[in-house]
């Protein structure tokens, strides 16, 4: 590879060589690596040693760990890291079952945590900390703007569908927030679950003119897949997770023309996000995700906070974060009062480019979101 040396499962330290700061800072990454959802996790560490191997700062150190989608193992790896690693901060998880597991006791031990994916709605209200930033979105954001969208598509009898965790309630919740019709019908299905006959079977008797769906990683595929065999001719509406980049490689012509929502894609048109599209394809011979880009913005937050303040003084440290002085692949970007995105949101299609299945963005969906909870939030 170029930039980067080649990582394993297991756990990893790197140091990147090139320019000093006062304060070193040492970084542990808890995310998953293997199994299930195995490709959120390698592109959110991906992403996220890009932005550390340009930076050139030989001031941080990054130990990396495969949470095995378990809450009980990322628990333990989180308590290593913090008494024994003596980390100054923890990023990397991608489920939020797995997040309300780590981040209320790690934020209580005076470690940073900076979230590039879950945003369960418990961390961004009355259980917000003046420790924990998350830099991709709160959970309900890509939800609610699919709602909105569902209205302006004249969608007036819904059938919507995510897995019993937090995140998926916090899917449907988003979603029926601005979304003003009927619902045909409103599924929980299980965490990690691959057939879906019988809520196919639902959809084709609800009398549905819509489907909304928030399956992420393998979840999402087998959905897709099972759902064009079906026949079943229902429009089909979802969050980026369930069409982001290395998921519809998976799916195929199943996806095309599929409408979903996302607060990033390849094609905005920035300086920061053109340079990062081109460096991660040249380093790792892929497109960048959705999650790639978020791990990306997370290490490029944290560096500009190294670049202002020392972590030994947390103070000054959490001020600099909540600055949020990066040039951000989504273009303008900040924290609201509970440290989770004001950001827009776009409507994207799925398109092919040559052989690649891919997204750009036909509508902004939201523009200059925050969240539901930040006014419960009380630092």
């Amino acid at each position: 590879m170029g930039l980067l040396k080649t990582f394993t499962a297991a756990a990893t330290v790197l140091a990147i060589a090139g320019m000093a700061s006062a304060e070193p800072v040492k970084v542990g990454m808890i995310t998953t690596l293997s199994g299930g959802g195995a490709g959120l996790g390698i592109d959110v560490r991906d992403g996220f040693m890009l932005a550390v191997a340009q930076s050139g700062n030989s001031d941080i150190e990054v130990v990396i760990e495969d949470d095995q989608r378990k809450p009980e193992v990322a628990v333990q790896l989180a308590d290593e890291m913090i008494q024994s690693e003596k980390v100054d901060v923890l990023t990397g998880i991608i489920w939020s079952n797995l997040a309300m597991a780590v981040v209320p006791a790690a934020t209580a031990q005076n470690v940073f945590y900076l979230s590039p994916n879950a945003g369960p709605s418990a961390l961004a209200g009355q259980g917000c900390h003046k420790n924990y930033f998350n830099v991709a979105w709160q959970n309900d954001n890509l939800h609610e703007a699919a709602g909105a969208y569902a209205n302006s598509a004249n969608y007036a009898n819904s059938f919507i569908m995510a897995p019993n965790y937090p995140a998926g309630q916090d899917a449907l919740t988003g979603y029926k927030r601005f979304y003003e019709g009927g619902l045909a019908g409103e599924v929980y299905t299980q965490l990690g679950q691959k057939d879906y006959a019988s809520e196919i079977a639902q959809i084709r008797a609800s009398g549905a003119d819509s489907v909304y769906f928030f399956l992420p990683g393998g979840m999402g595929i087998a959905f897709m897949k099972q759902y064009a065999q079906s026949g079943v001719d229902i429009p089909l509406l979802g969050p980026a997770f369930s069409f982001d980049q290395g998921i519809l490689q998976a799916v195929g012509e199943a996806a095309l023309g599929v409408r979903n929502t996302s607060q990033w894609n390849k094609d905005l048109d920035n300086p920061a996000n053109a340079a990062f599209v081109e460096n991660f394809q040249a380093e790792y011979g892929r497109l960048p995700s959705l999650y790639a880009s978020q791990g990306f913005d997370t290490a490029n937050l944290l560096l500009s906070a190294m670049a202002a303040a020392d972590v030994s003084d947390a103070d000054a440290f959490r001020a600099a974060l909540e600055a949020a002085n990066f040039d951000s692949v989504r273009g303008d970007f900040a924290f609201g009062p509970n440290h989770h995105p004001i950001q827009n949101i776009y409507v994207r299609e799925v398109i092919k480019e040559g052989d690649v299945f891919t997204n750009q963005i036909i509508a902004t969906g939201l523009t200059n979101h925050s969240d539901a909870y930040a006014a419960d939030c009380k630092m």
